[in-house]
């Protein structure tokens, strides 16, 4: 995707190109799979007959699966056009539906969940990246709002889509449901998509990829697990900080070994992108903001449902406004960026998160649920106000020819910072619990006890999205592609043998 781009006409104002339009859309449909068997968990444990620990994993999984093929996505779109990789991408994903769908064993159901995200990983770097390239740099704003509906309202809606699916069906129409849409989608998409670019034939770095598979696949393997072990005892954790460690090592190699392969100028993931301040700002406030995200995901279901009884239907309505409003102000907040910059929106927005988190630390036995409706939307609400200017500044901050390898970066952290986040919540809950349950607490107190202590740490993270946000500039052109300080960000472009052409500023 990094490849010379024609001249194209001048987008009209206010106009989002069709080609965006369709991957949005498909990528909104992939994505919202992350999180829409949340709520199916009791009905796998029961139809399957498996525990609750093995039932996680159909979630875990997909973020393992994510973690591990989204670094080798900017390496794939630059050898495939953009039909060709929307068709692989969905056909893989319907591939994997359908299978999940059918499924006649866990394992299957499993196998299913993994060519699943298989497919998913590609949509949302194909997204980002053709979107950099087709929209000018005055409309980014408008348009990654109506990205930012995709990328973070997707899996906020799982939970609810899912909760209103399983009142009137088995988990499999979870996928039945889905199945016909995605396929809809991909029919209309490959009608109407047009080619973005020439590819370019370049080499990939199969040591690169085993140490990528190796150290993410591992880390968030590891991460997954801590919530398990925080009850099990010293050696379960034991294992899992091994492996965490694992991953953190085999993760330290990939960087050395990217880091020499830029010299050559093929790199699996570009770590010059790093080099650039906007955009290492942005990824640390969109990974922080993803982890508090995910972590209050896995949190309000256990607290509505296991302490006061509610349904997943129940459920699934009570934390849908906060997720329609999150989507439905995603373009307007993007207008809103365009005109006012990041300042008004990104500031207000941290700030509406550590208050939100800090208003769960509340959470009890008779909380009014429509104080956790408002702080649950509070919640959202505040991160449509930052994910879409973030996501702008960030991508905006870095030259065409690292825009793949930008998107797959972002992509591969959001994955490590949601299963770091739900690790986290769930570690803190399950060691508070026990603690004073072993003091000879009341289970539900202890466990209330629990939620409030792991909102209080997330609540404490989110403060350092209040840091980050004073410190971004207020537009992309305060950015530049170039951040003093970053010597060696990007050497002269045209030198990427297997990154394409140069593309000049006014084609993008």
């Amino acid at each position: 995707m990094s490849a010379a781009i024609p001249e194209r006409p001048a987008m009209k104002a206010g106009r989002t190109p069709t080609v965006v339009r369709l991957l949005v859309l498909a990528t909104f449909v992939v994505i919202l799979n992350e999180t829409i068997m949340i709520n199916a968990i009791p009905r796998l444990m029961d139809a399957l007959r498996i525990t609750e620990q093995a039932a996680q994993w159909v979630s875990t999984a997909f973020m393992l699966t994510m973690a591990v093929v989204i670094p080798i996505t900017g390496w794939f779109l630059q050898r495939v056009t953009t039909r060709q990789a929307y068709a692989i991408a969905m056909g893989v994903f319907l591939a994997g539906t359908a299978l999940s769908a059918a499924a006649p064993s866990f394992e299957v159901l499993l196998l299913g969940r993994i060519v699943q995200a298989s497919g998913t990983a590609v949509m949302m770097p194909l997204l980002m990246t053709t979107l950099m390239i087709v929209v000018p740099e005055h409309d980014r704003g408008r348009v990654m709002g109506n990205v930012t509906l995709a990328i973070s309202v997707a899996p906020a809606l799982g939970p609810a889509v899912s909760g209103l699916i399983l009142q009137v069906g088995s988990w499999r129409m979870l996928f039945v449901v889905v199945l016909p849409i995605a396929a809809l989608v991909t029919l209309f998409g490959l009608r109407s998509m047009e080619n973005i670019g020439e590819p370019q034939v370049s080499s990939i770095d199969w040591l690169s990829v085993g140490m990528a598979a190796f150290g993410f696949g591992g880390l968030v393997y590891g991460l997954s697990l801590f919530g398990d072990s925080g009850s099990d005892g010293n050696v379960g954790l034991g294992i899992d900080i091994g492996i965490v460690l694992a991953g953190v090592a085999a993760i330290t190699l990939f960087v050395i070994r990217q880091r020499k392969l830029q010299r050559t100028g093929a790199p699996l993931m570009d770590l010059r992108t790093l080099g650039h301040r906007t955009y290492s700002l942005s990824l640390i406030l969109m990974s922080v903001g993803f982890m508090a995200m995910l972590g209050a995901m896995i949190l309000l279901p256990l607290y509505l449902q296991n302490l006061r009884g509610l349904s997943p239907l129940e459920t699934g309505l009570l934390v849908m406004p906060g997720g329609l409003g999150m989507g439905l102000l995603g373009p307007i907040v993007g207008k809103a960026f365009d005109r006012y910059g990041s300042r008004p929106l990104v500031l207000p927005g941290s700030i509406g998160m550590v208050l939100a988190l800090g208003g769960f630390t509340q959470v009890s036995m008779t909380m009014p649920y429509w104080q956790v409706l408002g702080l649950h939307a509070l919640l959202m609400v505040s991160l449509a106000a930052t994910f879409t200017p973030v996501f702008t500044l960030g991508m905006g901050g870095l030259p065409p020819h690292l825009y793949s390898h930008g998107s797959s970066m972002l992509g591969t952290m959001q994955q490590v910072a949601a299963a770091f986040g739900t690790a986290l919540v769930v570690t803190v809950m399950s060691a508070r619990t026990s603690h004073l349950v072993a003091d000879g607490v009341a289970a539900g107190l202890a466990r209330v006890s629990g939620m409030k202590l792991a909102f209080g740490v997330t609540a404490a993270l989110a403060l350092v999205t209040i840091v980050v946000a004073a410190k971004l500039p207020h537009r992309t052109t305060d950015a530049g592609t170039h951040d003093p300080g970053s010597a060696d960000a990007d050497p002269p472009v045209g030198e990427h043998p297997g990154q394409g052409e140069p593309i000049t500023a006014n084609e993008t």
